[in-house]
């Protein structure tokens, strides 16, 4: 560990960090104006990249590469202006995760467009002419090319400041910021601004992939890696601050180098990696940062949140055509393995929807009732499953012990992180659970002896009597409804109106004497409990287990089959985790492309249904039982109204 190294590593750092802040600054201002958390903004960052690529292909390296970088990120620019008109100005009025739900649509339908038009294979391209060689620092050679990303990273923060505070066009996007209904009243018009605010966000994402060109290759995995660094990024510096997504960039850039730098350290004889610190660092900053200030580093304080969503009907008891409904899938449900006995497959992929079922319910309950939006609830899920695996494997407990203390290990997972997580709100909140989520796959990940890494543990099968997969689908039929019904059921207890009464009014709650905090944390355990038990059946279904239980991926799953069902109905989890499981199992083995067919279907599902698929049926059911009772009261009127002819005659 040399001095010239360190510095070396910090330029390296610096060079990062203007990438970073690229695509971060772009995302940051989208949410200001527009309240939508964007999570095709990687997606934009990888366009960027293969864009360039190709334009520096057509126009040649020496005399065409600037113009190429910078002609792409116009085209993404536009890209994104044209996805806000035809799509996002849809949905502006739809509750915000709905809108979350439709970037996370896009990222699959832009990722296999990407595949599409380029293909597979890694493309990296040519080095940027003026920029090939190195130079010497302290004895060390540093690439020219990132000397230059260093200064890049300066200049378009002042460009963006000088936007901002110094335009008419910068007073409006700053106006928006703080009272967008506002700004509109004052005869703005709302629409075109918010395209010029998305256009400019989708260019700076496309600068910044187009930038990264001579450092690494384009590959189709950029969208999701970005995106969830410049989320980072931009909650650490504080939403809506430029300045604070430059100083976050660098801060979590830097540590990163540093990390790196220092290696492996003996640590009081015990050898301590740093730079296995690398996968997580940036979360680890986050859940720091957001524990001593909520509200990110440049940011300011926001007001009590309050839940915003579709208007939503008292619990009542179950109408009989819901009853009848249910008692029809439980029959179905018990003869599908005889119905299906040709189809083994079958019976695995109902498996598959079950497990998914209780894991949607678990996140729904903390999302719905309490109106906590968890980023993170796969943690909780593979806590369950990596427990189970470990009890079974380490200590020889039997099978159905470990299914026992899976879920209580994914408890107290829950007990912890949701103690940090419910003292915020919002879209603080959401990325604190993904930090913890992280932070937990990272310790998963890297623990070689212990979780066996990424290779995960394999040979964790069920007892004998439930080896034939039927006895398994059983098994997990019946774990999965008491499950469900035990949610329910504390969804119409004491617990759960005070849980919905914290939710829509949080200070009239405390002024009669309701913790709210304390029946959040509560929540938070028992769905974590509840998806402990989902990733225990998980793990036994499969007879194995990896760290991509606990991914971003999973978590973003179960987000996308709470609002795919409803988030404003108790069957809405169920509901959308049968259907996306089961889109996802019968596109992905019909096409190549199924990612981009999955997203045009969520797509589609959202612009008809914003309400969510249960959502949208129950409230059919209600309008139509409405329009018959007024019918009905109706012809009871006019019946009253008729004359007695034949009395009056006598």
């Amino acid at each position: 560990m040399s001095f010239s190294g360190f510095v070396v590593q910090l330029l390296n750092g610096l060079a990062g960090a203007s990438s970073l802040f690229l695509v971060a600054a772009g995302l940051s201002l989208i949410f200001g104006v527009t309240r939508i958390v964007n999570f095709a903004h990687g997606s934009f960052f990888m366009v960027g990249t293969y864009v360039a690529y190709t334009l520096v292909e057509r126009l040649g390296t020496s005399l065409g590469f600037w113009p190429a970088l910078l002609l792409a990120a116009v085209a993404v620019g536009v890209l994104g202006a044209v996805i806000e008109v035809l799509l996002l100005r849809r949905i502006y009025k739809a509750p915000e995760l709905f809108q979350l739900l439709a970037t996370f649509a896009l990222v699959l339908v832009i990722k296999d467009a990407v595949l599409w038009l380029w293909g597979p294979d890694e493309l990296l391209g040519p080095r940027a002419p003026g920029f090939k060689g190195a130079v010497e620092i302290l004895g060390r050679q540093f690439p020219s090319y990132d000397l230059f990303l260093i200064v890049v990273g300066p200049v378009v923060l002042g460009l963006l400041w000088l936007l901002l505070t110094r335009t008419r066009w910068g007073t409006l996007v700053r106006a928006a910021t703080q009272d967008r209904e506002m700004v509109s009243a004052l005869g703005v018009n709302q629409a075109w601004l918010f395209t010029a605010v998305f256009a400019l966000g989708a260019l700076l994402a496309g600068l910044g992939g187009a930038l990264q060109l001579p450092r690494e290759p384009a590959t189709l995995e950029m969208d999701l890696n970005t995106i969830g660094a410049a989320f980072v990024v931009v909650v650490v510096g504080g939403m809506g601050s430029i300045p604070g997504a430059y100083v976050a960039a660098l801060l979590i850039a830097e540590i990163k180098a540093v990390c790196i730098w220092l290696g492996v350290v003996e640590i009081m004889g015990v050898s301590v990696s740093f730079s296995k610190l690398t996968l997580v660092v940036e979360f680890l900053v986050m859940a720091v940062v957001l524990v001593a200030r909520p509200w990110g580093l440049l940011g300011q304080p926001q007001a009590p949140s309050r839940y915003v969503g579709m208007q939503e009907q008292p619990l009542r008891a179950s109408s009989k055509p819901y009853l009848v409904a249910v008692a029809v899938l439980g029959i179905v449900l018990l003869a599908l393995p005889a119905l299906t006995a040709q189809s083994p497959y079958t019976t695995v992929l109902m498996i598959d929807l079950l497990v998914a079922a209780l894991f949607a319910t678990s996140l729904h309950f903390i999302m719905g009732p309490a109106g906590m939006h968890s980023f993170g609830h796969a943690a909780y899920f593979g806590l369950g499953a990596y427990g189970a695996a470990l009890f079974v494997r380490s200590t020889g407990m039997p099978m159905e012990l470990a299914l026992v203390a899976a879920p209580l290990i994914a408890a107290l997972g829950a007990l912890l992180y949701g103690w940090f997580a419910v003292r915020l709100s919002g879209v603080y909140l959401a990325m604190l659970t993904l930090a913890f989520a992280q932070i937990t796959w990272g310790i998963t990940y890297q623990w070689d002896q212990f979780t066996g890494g990424s290779n995960g543990l394999t040979g964790v099968w069920p007892s004998d009597w439930l080896a034939d997969k039927r006895s398994y689908y059983y098994l997990t039929l019946a774990l999965v409804v008491v499950g469900v019904l035990l949610l329910r059921r504390v969804l119409f207890s004491p617990f759960g109106y005070a849980l919905r009464a914290g939710r829509d009014s949080p200070m009239r709650a405390d002024a009669i004497g309701m913790d709210v905090k304390r029946l959040q944390w509560m929540a938070f355990v028992i769905a974590g409990t509840a998806a402990g038990l989902a990733g225990g059946l998980y793990a036994f279904s499969k007879g194995s287990i990896s760290p991509d239980t606990l991914s971003v991926g999973r978590s973003v799953d179960g987000l996308v089959m709470v609002l795919l069902g409803g988030i404003q109905t108790l069957a809405g989890p169920v509901v959308g985790a049968f259907a996306f499981t089961w889109l996802h199992d019968t596109v992905a083995r019909n096409t190549d492309y199924w990612r981009a067919m999955l997203g045009g279907i969520i797509l589609l599902l959202v612009l008809l249904f914003p309400q969510g698929i249960a959502g949208f049926v129950k409230q059919f059911a209600d309008r139509r039982r409405e329009a018959r009772r007024v019918a009905e009261e109706h012809n009871a009127s006019g019946a009253q109204d008729v004359p007695d002819v034949q009395g009056a005659k006598a």
